[in-house]
């Protein structure tokens, strides 16, 4: 357990993690949510990176997961999310770096709306630099970003 203020720490999340992260998902993203299925997925898979920010009510405010592929040399951050209430408290920043130590790959990519200033600007400050686009990736038909960061050995 990560204790980085006095109401939030990050702990492992698990597949007991399913109703509080379904909530998060539709607060965050919307018709962008992920289906019942991936979230499962997520939760349950091996060697997913999966972490979650909790208040003093033990309360899910924020995830993570991460996708490592040592072959690749490549972690994908898979989603980051964080409830509207609990922005701009660097819990999004922390779940980031945690994320990207626990999966130890060189390289680490993402993918975030075109449009999403506070998202990028987070992930400018933590070093990541713009590599791709893919077209019409969300509902709305609105463009993602792919992202990559190199990390340091």
């Amino acid at each position: 357990m990560t204790t980085f203020s006095s109401a939030i720490c990050i702990v492992e999340a698990s597949w007991r993690d399913l109703g509080e992260l379904r909530n998060l998902e539709a607060v965050c993203f919307g018709e962008d949510a992920w289906p019942l299925f991936d979230l499962i997925g997520v939760l349950t898979l091996p060697r997913i990176v999966r972490l979650k920010a909790v208040n003093g009510d033990r309360k899910m405010v924020a995830f993570i997961a991460g996708d490592p592929n040592p072959d690749e040399k490549t972690g994908w951050i898979t989603t980051i999310a964080v409830l509207p209430a609990y922005r701009k408290q660097s819990i999004g920043s922390r779940l980031l770096k945690m994320c990207e130590e626990r999966m130890g790959l060189p390289f680490v990519r993402l993918c975030v709306r075109h449009d999403n200033k506070p998202a990028l600007a987070m992930y400018a400050r933590a070093g990541y630099r713009h590599v791709r686009v893919w077209r019409a990736y969300y509902h709305d038909g609105a463009d993602a970003l792919v992202l990559e960061k190199i990390r340091e050995a």
